[in-house]
C-alpha cells in the first residue's frame, strides 16, 4: 500500500487564535472601514492575508538567531548571508535591505528615471509603485493565458515572448532593464519557466538590456520548473535556482517568502558598477552595508532559511497543502486560478460574484464576505491594488479580480484548509443574493489598497 503524503516536519509549539462571532466581526470591520488591512490581528481567525514574513521558522533557525553578530560593520552574520546568496544565485554583489520593497527602492533609485519604461510580466504592488513613483510606466507583459483563469497552462507567469520584442523594437532607448517577477504574484501565483527566462534574456541581450528578477518566490519557481519542465525532473532545487539566475544580471528579493524569516530582503548582482551605486544608497535608506536594515539574528536565520527552503522536501510540504485546499475549492465548484500556484489560491472573483458591477469592486467584496463569514482574512489583488492609471487617474479595470488566500509556510492544518474550502462554499451558495459591492470613500494616491476607506452599498 502506497503511503499518504505527510508533512517534512513535526510541531513544537502552538499559538493560540480565537474564534469570534458574526456580530463581532461586522462591528469590527466597519470600523476598519471594509478594507481588511486595517483590522486588528486578534480579530482574525484564520489570517490570509500574506504569506510574508508569517511563516514558522525552523529549530535551525531560531538556533541560529541566537547566535547572530550584532556588530555594526563587518559582521559574520552578514558574511553568512553573503555565502548563502552566492552558493544559491551565483551573484556575488550583495546589498542587505530590511525587506523586498527597499530593496527595490535603492535598486530603482539606481536605475529609473521619469519617463522610463519598465516592461517585464505582471509588476506586483511595491514593484509597480517604486516605478510609478518615479514618473515612470510599468509595463505588464504577461501571456495571454494568465487571463483565462480555468485554462490549465504549466507556466502561466511567462513574459509573452513577442509582445516583448516588439515593445523593445519601439523603445529600447526608454527601457533601463527588463524584470521578471518569479512567480507571477499578481497573476495567481504563477510560475516562469526556464525556456521563458531564456528566451527573455535573448530578447534582452538583442536590445544591449539587463534583466532583473523579482525573487521573492523563486524557490518555489524553481519547484515547479523541476516538476513541470521537461529536461529538469532529475536536477536539484539548488541546481535550477543557479541556472535561473544565471540568466539574470540582478535581483531583488523580499526573503519574507520563500526564505521563511520575519523580516529581510536584499539586493544581489554581478553587475559591480550597479553594487557601486546601490550600496552608497543603501547606506542613506537603509544601514551600513553588513547589516541594511536587519539584526543579525536576522541575516543569521536568513541565511540558514536559504539554504533550507531551496530543498524539494520543503517546497513540497508546503505546494501540497496549497494543492490540498485547490481539491477542495474543486469539490465545491469555486473557480479559481488554475493550476494552484506556490504560496496561495487566487480565487476569481468575477466568476463567483457575477452580479457585482465591476466598478463596485468583485474581489474586495468577497473578502469582506468571507471575512463576515468566518473570520477568514484574505486579501484583493484585482482592481483595488491596480491603482488608477497614473496619467488618466481612471480606474485599472484591465486585469484579473482576485482573492488571494496566501497560506503561511508551516502554519495552519489541512483542518484550517478546511474550514476555509467550506466558509467559501457557504458565500458561493449565496452568490446570487450579493448585488452589490463597496465604494472609495478615500484613497491614497498610488498603493491605495493598504489605507483606502470604503463603504458597503
Amino acid at each position: 500500500m502506497e503511503l499518504p503524503f505527510a508533512e517534512s516536519w513535526k510541531i513544537k509549539m502552538v499559538e493560540p487564535i480565537r474564534k469570534s462571532t458574526r456580530s463581532e466581526r461586522e462591528k469590527w470591520l466597519k470600523a476598519a472601514n471594509y478594507n481588511v488591512f486595517q483590522l486588528n490581528a486578534e480579530e482574525v481567525y484564520i489570517d490570509l492575508l500574506t504569506d510574508s514574513g508569517t511563516g514558522a521558522m525552523s529549530d535551525r533557525q531560531w538556533a541560529g538567531v541566537m547566535m547572530g553578530d550584532e556588530s555594526y560593520a563587518g559582521a559574520t552574520s552578514f558574511r553568512n548571508l553573503q555565502k548563502a546568496i552566492e552558493k544559491i544565485t551565483g551573484f556575488k554583489y550583495v546589498v542587505p535591505t530590511h525587506q523586498g520593497r527597499a530593496a527595490e527602492n535603492v535598486l530603482f533609485s539606481v536605475l529609473v528615471k521619469e519617463g522610463d519604461y519598465i516592461p517585464g510580466n505582471s509588476h506586483f504592488d511595491t514593484t509597480k509603485g517604486h516605478i510609478e513613483s518615479r514618473k515612470a510606466f510599468a509595463v505588464d507583459l504577461t501571456v495571454d493565458d494568465a487571463k483565462d483563469t480555468q485554462k490549465e497552462v504549466p507556466f502561466k507567469g511567462n513574459v509573452d515572448i513577442d509582445k516583448l520584442e516588439k515593445f523593445l523594437a519601439e523603445k529600447a532607448d526608454k527601457v533601463p532593464f527588463v524584470i521578471v517577477t518569479i512567480t507571477n504574484n499578481t497573476a495567481g501565483g504563477q510560475p516562469v519557466s526556464m525556456d521563458n527566462l531564456r528566451r527573455v534574456r535573448q530578447v534582452a541581450d538583442k536590445y544591449n538590456k539587463p534583466v532583473v528578477f523579482d525573487s521573492a518566490r523563486f524557490a518555489e519557481n524553481a519547484y515547479f520548473i523541476k516538476v513541470r519542465e521537461k529536461g529538469y525532473e532529475n536536477k536539484t532545487i539548488k541546481e535550477i535556482c543557479l541556472e535561473m539566475f544565471s540568466l539574470a544580471d540582478a535581483m531583488t528579493m523580499s526573503a519574507k517568502k520563500d526564505a521563511i524569516v520575519n523580516m529581510g530582503g536584499f539586493i544581489a548582482t554581478r553587475k559591480q558598477d550597479w553594487y557601486d551605486k546601490a550600496k552608497v544608497l543603501g547606506i542613506i535608506y537603509e544601514g551600513y552595508l553588513t547589516y541594511g536594515g536587519m539584526n543579525g539574528r536576522d541575516m543569521n536565520a536568513l541565511a540558514i532559511g536559504l539554504d533550507e527552503n531551496t530543498e524539494f522536501d520543503n517546497l513540497e510540504t508546503r505546494i501540497k497543502q496549497v494543492e490540498y485546499l485547490a481539491s477542495k475549492l474543486d469539490e465545491y465548484g469555486i473557480p479559481y486560478q488554475r493550476p494552484a500556484g506556490g504560496h496561495a489560491i487566487f480565487v476569481d472573483a468575477t466568476r463567483v460574484l457575477t452580479r457585482v458591477p465591476k466598478e463596485e469592486f468583485p474581489a474586495q467584496t468577497l473578502t469582506v464576505e468571507l471575512y463576515l463569514e468566518a473570520g477568514i482574512r484574505g486579501c484583493e489583488i484585482g482592481y483595488l491594488l491596480a491603482d488608477r492609471d497614473p496619467v488618466t487617474r481612471e480606474n485599472r479595470f484591465g486585469g484579473l479580480d482576485l482573492l488571494r488566500l496566501a497560506i503561511p509556510r508551516r502554519v495552519y492544518t489541512n483542518n484550517h484548509m478546511d474550514v476555509i474550502a467550506a466558509a467559501l462554499k457557504n458565500v458561493f451558495d449565496r452568490r446570487e443574493s450579493i448585488t452589490r459591492g463597496v465604494k472609495i470613500v478615500w484613497e491614497a494616491e498610488i498603493m491605495r489598497h493598504f489605507t483606502v476607506k470604503l463603504e458597503r452599498l
